[in-house]
């Protein structure tokens, strides 16, 4: 594989080595989505933006797809047969919600110009229980979940903004959740049919538990 990416190294006249091609094919399946919007993923970004291809059929024979949204500007692999398997319920249901929550903004064009829906705390507790039917997790609880969103590339905290960002968040919640585009091209459309499915069940101690939910449900994303 080195001589495949020396090639292709060769080809940018010194802007990139093989050695940085072949990290940013490796963080792309480790971290699943490459946006500009952030500073420490905006080369990694372009390279993948301008070598699709070539990212395209170095990781086919993984069984990983590459795709980039021009649009919005990020780039994501998704498995051919993906399998989560890891998702615990609490997880499986901020993902259902966050994803409903987006789609919502989208139809009435409240996204910013990355893409991305900047939800407050009050309304995502207020959907959250609204869509769920489960009380919102505690200030813990959520905080490590979006942990969670965050490595998946669906979602983050306004306190992770870059300095030149500037969304307008209230000062009275600690942060906004700042849901991220490649969410639709992560969690497909079957997996809102299974809000229905957790609203009817009654909430257990098997929340924290693995789900089958995901794996029932994601039409292409790649839940870690």
């Amino acid at each position: 594989m080195s001589q495949y990416w020396d090639s292709i190294a060769d080809r940018t006249e010194g802007r990139h080595t093989s050695d940085e091609f072949e990290a940013a094919a490796y963080r792309l399946i480790v971290e699943q989505v490459f946006y500009y919007a952030d500073r420490h993923s905006r080369i990694a970004y372009w390279m993948v933006e301008s070598y699709e291809r070539e990212f395209r059929q170095a990781l086919a024979p993984l069984g990983v797809n590459v795709h980039v949204n021009r649009q919005l500007r990020y780039a994501f692999a998704v498995p051919q047969h993906a399998k989560a398997g890891t998702a615990s319920v609490a997880q499986t249901i901020l993902a259902l919600v966050l994803r409903m929550i987006y789609d919502e903004s989208a139809r009435i064009g409240q996204l910013n110009d990355d893409g991305e829906v900047v939800c407050d705390l009050v309304d995502l507790d207020v959907k959250y229980r609204e869509m769920s039917g489960r009380e919102f997790p505690s200030k813990g609880k959520l905080d490590a979940l979006l942990e969670i969103m965050k490595r998946w590339g669906i979602a983050r905290k306004s306190q992770e903004h870059s300095l030149d960002d500037s969304d307008d968040t209230s000062s009275a919640q600690p942060y906004a959740v700042i849901i991220r585009p490649a969410i639709v091209d992560l969690l497909g459309e079957t997996v809102l049919q299974r809000l229905g499915k957790f609203k009817t069940e009654a909430p257990s101690d098997a929340d924290d538990t693995v789900s089958d939910a995901m794996d029932e449900s994601t039409d292409q994303g790649m839940v870690q």
